[in-house]
């Protein structure tokens, strides 16, 4: 199949094949003689296991070492997810603070007196309540 269809089997446009390419992600397969080059099921394969590692939050970098390992690492997958997982959690309790505190600041926002400062202004100009 040509890198057109590729793209538009993996979920992907086709300047992203190439950055994957450069990237060192996707194999660039040879170009014959007066020919377009022609990519397999393997190298569609390819594509949606990053398009699926990238939905999950891996990096390119992250990507690269997973397609490093072999089916058989389990133990090694297991860790670099188990890592992911860990950063994801810290993330989501992130935005759950942001949440917070935006909610807070709206709350303040809507039963503020006509000539008191604006709360949403209050709160970005000192974060740590100062």
């Amino acid at each position: 199949m040509r890198i057109g269809r590729l793209a538009l089997g993996g979920g992907v446009g086709v300047e992203t094949v190439r950055y994957y390419q450069r990237a060192g992600l996707m194999p660039m397969p040879d170009r014959p003689y007066r020919g377009a080059r022609r990519y397999t099921d393997a190298d569609l394969a390819r594509l949606r296991f990053i398009r699926g590692a990238k939905r999950l939050g891996f990096s390119l970098k992250e990507i690269g070492a997973l397609l490093e390992l072999s089916r058989d690492d389990c133990r090694n997958v297991q860790q670099l997810a188990t890592i992911k997982l860990g950063l994801v959690r810290d993330k989501i309790t992130d935005l759950q603070r942001m949440e917070a505190t935006l909610a807070e600041t709206l709350k303040r926002c809507r039963s503020r007196q006509a000539h008191a400062p604006c709360p949403i202004i209050e709160t970005l100009a000192h974060p740590d309540g100062s």
